[in-house]
């Protein structure tokens, strides 16, 4: 599990191609990684992704079909900058929200624009998870924990503080770039809920 509190950014430096899916090696500044063991897990723009070695300064992980067809792993690219976040433990603060890592779809950054000290960004999701998006409910963005502004059908607003704008990478996306979204776990539980209790009346 995961808060979407953005701990560190890292790099993709390297790529590998292994029997049909992908090996990434991700590489972050300072110490960030110290104390991370084989098997552990790491949000990286929002993806759970485990690490299989422990290079100096960084880690690698596996990354499956699935997960490249599911998320925008599959842009990434050799300097491609991600957002870090190690799994939670009993001692850490919940300050975002709940998340597991598994993304739920891709979005796009609609638009953007200043507002005060802060930039609003628009982003559109596919139909299939916009109806869990629900103003003033959380969203994780590239595994950035948010609270969400306004919807409007398939499109949202959240609004980035400039301390989120600098130290992660939300900062760097123009209009039509796309996004890993994973949203609120409990809507999901909670039609998951509405419609055992439908089944079970019928």
């Amino acid at each position: 599990m995961f808060t979407g509190i953005v701990e560190a950014l890292g790099r993709i430096d390297r790529i590998e191609a292994v029997g049909g899916d992908v090996r990434l090696t991700i590489a972050t500044d300072g110490g960030y990684l110290d104390g991370v063991n084989l098997g552990d897990s790491i949000a990286s723009n929002g993806v759970c992704l485990t690490a299989v070695a422990l290079p100096p300064k960084a880690f690698v992980a596996d990354v499956s079909v699935e997960t490249l067809d599911a998320t925008t792993a599959r842009r990434w690219q050799v300097g491609t900058r991600l957002n870090l976040e190690r799994a939670l433990t009993p001692h850490k603060p919940l300050g975002g929200h709940m998340m597991s890592g598994h993304v739920d779809g891709v979005g796009h950054l609609v638009d953007k624009h200043v507002d005060a000290r802060s930039w609003r960004l628009g982003f559109e999701a596919p139909p299939a998870i916009a109806r869990y998006i629900a103003r003033k409910g959380s969203v994780a963005i590239d595994g950035v924990s948010l609270t969400v502004n306004a919807v409007d059908k398939c499109r949202f607003e959240v609004n980035i503080v400039p301390h989120t704008w600098e130290n992660t990478t939300l900062g760097g996306l123009s209009p039509g770039d796309a996004v890993n979204l994973e949203v609120d776990l409990i809507a999901r539980y909670l039609e998951r809920l509405l419609e055992a209790r439908s089944e079970s009346a019928s």
